[in-house]
């Protein structure tokens, strides 16, 4: 309760160094950076077996123009508490890249309580903080990238004064009940097979890919993903073995913990029969032969150790992808009959041979 009320003094102190003198500057940023949380939001996390100060996570979408906020639950994993329209943002699909280029970001970035302005000339904001340890790798430029009100955008997601009031509260009750930082993921698209295939000749095809790497994890934990930068690549939920993470020098020697090796493994096996039976029916060909990659083997007993990193990322197996199943019907394709025979590769892998033909008794 002493740390809330710090933070509270904190936030006000600031405002107050934002506002200047005058009085009624001072009542307007503080009406504004103290609104509650409506209350049929309140009850919906309430019935989530969440709290007002439970940690937060934001996903943004540009191409269906959404931005979601989710919470963490009593069980530890993340829900969605709710969706809003993101009025406005400049740009195309795509990463920033330089100043001035008007182009919203697109990555994973971390908010702190420094990065929250209640003075904001957009009604409320906060800065998501680019350029990140990636951007910055890259040699990408840009400041005071935002999401903020007033719908109004120039290389910002814009919103509402009414919605990012909402999501400023998500993020100021968050801080201010002893989150360091949370995390905001910004993405082109949702990142689903379908919406994959439909761009795979964008110039950022290979980009979007490293960004699906850490959706998929988030998807099959609800947890967000631990996010390092080595050789100048976005790496997720891996742990060095020798030496650190360094955002432009080669990646150290790192393991995943191994019930998310295991679902995520699955999880690109099935995506990968799923792209190339949805691109196939796209380009009115067959589709090619799939190698899969094989699973991963346990680790020997004496090498486990316990730790909270593993036992976080612990992977139900209901969250493990299914058996793959006919892609015709992801975007309401004609169905296309296909066996898929697997055979065993000297690596270990399996190649997977889709044929149109009619199975048939051996």
């Amino acid at each position: 309760m002493k740390l809330r009320r710090f933070a509270t003094i904190v936030a006000l102190a600031s405002a107050v160094a934002l506002a200047g003198c005058n009085s009624s500057d001072l009542l307007d940023v503080a009406r504004k950076a103290n609104q509650p949380l409506p209350r049929d939001v309140v009850l919906t996390m309430k019935a989530n077996g969440m709290t007002k100060y439970s940690p937060i996570m934001m996903r943004i979408f540009k191409e269906e123009a959404v931005l979601e906020v989710w919470k963490r639950k009593d069980t530890g994993r993340y829900a969605l508490v709710k969706s809003y329209e993101i009025c406005n943002f400049s740009g195309e699909k795509g990463p920033k890249f330089k100043e001035g280029d008007r182009q919203a970001p697109e990555g994973f970035y971390l908010v702190n309580r420094h990065l929250m302005n209640p003075n904001s000339s957009y009604y409320l904001s906060f800065n998501l903080g680019f350029p990140n340890k990636y951007d910055r790798s890259h040699g990408r430029t840009g400041s005071n990238l935002m999401v903020h009100g007033d719908c109004t955008s120039a290389g910002c997601y814009a919103m509402t004064d009414e919605n990012v009031a909402e999501i400023y509260a998500f993020a100021r009750d968050a801080l201010s009940g002893g989150q360091k930082d949370f995390q905001v993921q910004a993405f082109p698209f949702r990142m689903t097979t379908e919406n994959m295939a439909m761009h795979r000749n964008d110039e950022h095809f290979a980009y979007w890919e490293m960004l699906k790497e850490g959706y998929d994890h988030f998807e099959l934990t609800k947890l967000p993903p631990k996010i390092d930068v080595c050789d100048r690549q976005y790496v997720f939920n891996r742990n060095a073995l020798e030496g650190e993470f360094e955002p432009s020098a080669s990646c150290p020697k790192s393991e995943m913990p191994y019930s998310l090796a295991v679902a995520y493994t699955s999880h690109k096996n099935k995506y990968a029969l799923e792209f190339e039976g949805i691109v196939a029916q796209l380009e009115g060909r067959e589709p090619n032969d799939i190698q899969l990659l094989p699973i991963p083997a346990p680790p020997p007993p004496e090498l486990e150790v316990e730790s909270e990193t593993k036992s976080e990322l612990e992977v139900d197996n209901a969250q493990v992808a299914p058996p793959v199943q006919n892609s015709s019907s992801i975007l309401n394709l004609p169905p296309a009959p296909a066996r898929i025979i697997a055979t065993s590769s000297g690596t270990g892998s399996a190649i997977i041979k889709m044929s149109s033909e009619t199975d048939t008794a051996q």
